[in-house]
């Protein structure tokens, strides 16, 4: 499976990472298959993303790790995933 997820890059204690596309079997610094962008923690606008070819990967099948889920959502590239999961409070009311 080819997951869309992070990889960590720069110096002790100021990390920013890559988005990539790899094989969800590879190791987390190792082989990737594409790079679509940075993200700089640090920064207010530390995220840089090629749109064009996230879109390419996810129509492809690639599947978002949960923290890339949440700067794709940032980006614009894809929308709010709505939880069908319901809360505790939902459960207990319809359990009344």
């Amino acid at each position: 499976m080819v997951k869309i997820r992070l990889t960590r890059m720069g110096d002790h204690k100021s990390p920013f990472y890559r988005v990539i596309v790899a094989d969800s079997r590879s190791p987390r610094d190792g082989k990737f298959i594409e790079v679509l962008g940075t993200y700089d923690p640090h920064l207010d606008d530390g995220l840089k993303l090629d749109a064009d070819k996230a879109k390419k990967w996810i129509a492809n099948g690639a599947q978002p790790t949960d923290t890339a889920r949440a700067l794709l959502v940032q980006a614009g590239v894809i929308e709010t995933k709505k939880s069908t999961q319901k809360t505790k409070v939902e459960k207990k009311k319809k359990a009344d």
